[in-house]
């Protein structure tokens, strides 16, 4: 019996230490994301909409808790939209965001049946749904005061964006972590945009939010995302570090080596005397961050590794020592 009391011990101590280690990691990563973009100034009321699933539930919470300790002073009000689906619990996030003690409010709008009159049976709502949703949202922020629009949108987001527009779109373009509103009145951001979801997830279940489900309105799912998000997922199964690696990309961009002549100047390209900063490296060594090194860390240093732009271990690898190697005999170097 004291064996057995001894191990639940143990489980709950290693329970309670990997909940501790998560939460100051989705904390780093958010403070981090929100001092990189300068997200949160001083004196900012930040209106965080919440729609009842984890990731919003997540960023309330987080920034709730770095309200506390910040170094300025900045107020938050959560909203949330009743769209009138069907079976929506009207009851859990008024219980939920009163027994926090936040400020909230809930606004009532029957964008259901707008959706509904408009799109034909069978097919997917969400775009009509969000577009609406939107507008209802930078009303309501005007209404508030509100001067940041915070969303619940994390680092696979972004990424599943970004291969939606590569792939269906003709775009190199993902979800940036700030932004201005369409109407150019608002201030748009996404402080998790550092987070993974599946850390969200976790996060999720240790702080046992009241998840609401998002498919109440009995729309088909947006099949192309699933499709974007199994391949992303697969990937991060079977080449750990690659989506590490991902996301580094969409903080290192050189539009020079890409062929938007609306972002480089091909066109007034010149030579020089010495070689211009990002020139091209076709017949030097490439260097690679080496994915193995994300594979091999824990949690923590793989979703730092993630967010950072330089990583710790670095490993070289020549394009060209891959190819056949010269004839030793010819003297023949095949490298031009």
């Amino acid at each position: 019996m004291s064996d057995t009391l001894q191990l639940a011990d143990d489980k709950a101590k290693k329970a309670q230490f990997e909940g501790n280690k998560l939460t100051k990691r989705l904390r780093h990563h958010v403070g981090d994301a929100i001092n990189d973009f300068n997200m949160i100034e001083e004196g900012d009321r930040v209106m965080v909409c919440l729609s009842g699933g984890k990731d919003s539930y997540a960023l309330l919470d987080i920034l709730l808790g770095l309200q506390k300790s910040a170094p300025i002073s900045f107020s938050i009000v959560a909203v949330n939209l009743d769209q009138k689906q069907p079976g929506f619990p009207e009851h859990v996030l008024p219980q939920y965001l009163e027994s926090i003690g936040v400020e909230y409010r809930i606004i009532e709008e029957d964008t259901y049946s707008i959706v509904k009159r408009l799109i034909p049976e069978g097919k997917t709502t969400c775009s009509l749904c969000s577009r609406l949703r939107r507008g209802i949202l930078y009303r309501v922020a005007d209404e508030l005061g509100a001067t940041k629009i915070a969303l619940g949108h994390h680092r696979d987001d972004m990424l599943h964006t970004l291969f939606l527009n590569m792939f269906y779109g003709g775009k190199l373009k993902a979800m940036p972590p700030k932004l201005v509103s369409d109407d150019g009145r608002h201030m748009v951001i996404r402080p998790l945009a550092y987070c993974r979801e599946k850390d969200l997830e976790r996060y999720a279940q240790l702080r046992e939010f009241p998840i609401i489900p998002c498919n109440l309105c009995g729309s088909q799912p947006n099949l192309q995302r699933q499709v974007v998000k199994e391949m992303v997922n697969d990937w991060d199964k079977r080449f750990p570090g690659r989506v590490e690696s991902m996301f580094r990309a969409l903080q290192n961009v050189v539009p020079s080596h890409l062929a938007d002549s609306k972002l480089f100047d091909f066109a007034g390209l010149k030579t020089g005397d010495s070689p211009f900063e990002g020139g091209d490296t076709a017949f030097d060594k490439e260097e690679f961050r080496d994915p193995v090194a994300l594979a091999s860390a824990d949690d923590d240093d793989a979703a730092t590794l993630a967010a950072t732009p330089v990583a710790p271990v670095r490993r070289t690898i020549s394009i060209l020592d891959s190819r056949p190697k010269a004839d030793s005999q010819t003297g023949d170097s095949r490298g031009g």
